[in-house]
């Protein structure tokens, strides 16, 4: 696995290399300083794992995650344990207070070994199925969603909708409605158009979460999706949705 050290101080850093010697098939592939700095690296280097450390200054590790488009998995190292609650609800493999103990970094990076090997096996069975296409990446696609105080790391195919409220945008799933600072148009660019169908100006949609279809009074359609809510697909965007999902 290809890891990114990102802490801002250089004695740290040292040490997580020191403990990252005794697993060889951990490829420390970067150090970053900051927050900024981590984002041109993982830009640059795709790493799959991240040793991340929560206060830095110039913007936390919660504030990096919530900057990227597509989150590596994460192994949170701090010398705050006031933070660990907020780092389990976002769903990291693990947190390590400093000093980090060797048993206690070989168990995360055994999680992370596992989560990778796992989301291996369903991309590859996913492969099999179907047709010869681009070769995309083991690790499933995921965000990090940062509202206030509370966290999430989401896999997007467990995401029904996208809804736009100015430069935010409100994001459907499990239950959760959190608001992220993004707009509709960037994730759009980001997102899987063969999944993803831009249903309207305010709404995109997860075609795998629409249950039902119905015609409407405008010429348009009726999406009702697991878990809600409706919506509203204009004329215009009807025969692309159609086309879409083969109806």
């Amino acid at each position: 696995m290809r890891v990114l050290l990102v802490d801002d101080e250089r004695l740290a850093r040292a040490e997580l290399r020191r403990l990252l010697a005794a697993h060889p098939v951990m490829e420390i592939v970067g150090e970053a300083v900051s927050a900024a700095d981590a984002v041109t690296q993982i830009a640059a280097l795709r790493p799959d794992l991240l040793l991340l450390d929560v206060q830095m200054p110039g913007g936390s590790g919660f504030d990096l995650l919530a900057s990227l488009d597509n989150v590596p998995d994460v192994i949170f190292t701090t010398a705050f344990d006031r933070f660990a609650l907020q780092a389990f609800e976002v769903n990291a493999l693990d947190y390590l207070q400093k000093p980090i103990q060797p048993a206690r970094m070989a168990a995360a990076l055994a999680r992370a070994a596992q989560r990778r090997q796992a989301a291996a096996a369903v991309a590859a069975a996913g492969a099999a199925a179907m047709p010869a296409a681009p070769t995309e990446p083991p690790a499933p696609h995921k965000i990090f969603i940062k509202d206030g105080e509370r966290c999430w790391f989401v896999a997007l195919h467990d995401i029904r909708l996208f809804e736009s409220e100015g430069n935010y945008t409100r994001v459907y799933f499990d239950g959760q409605q959190p608001l992220m600072l993004r707009t509709l148009t960037q994730l759009e660019e980001k997102l899987d158009p063969q999944r993803f169908f831009r249903a309207s100006r305010r709404h995109i949609v997860n075609l795998d979460c629409v249950r039902s279809v119905a015609p409407n009074d405008a010429g348009g359609l009726d999406l009702v999706l697991q878990g809600g809510p409706a919506v509203e697909v204009s004329r215009r965007r009807a025969a692309q949705f159609k086309l879409l999902s083969s109806l």
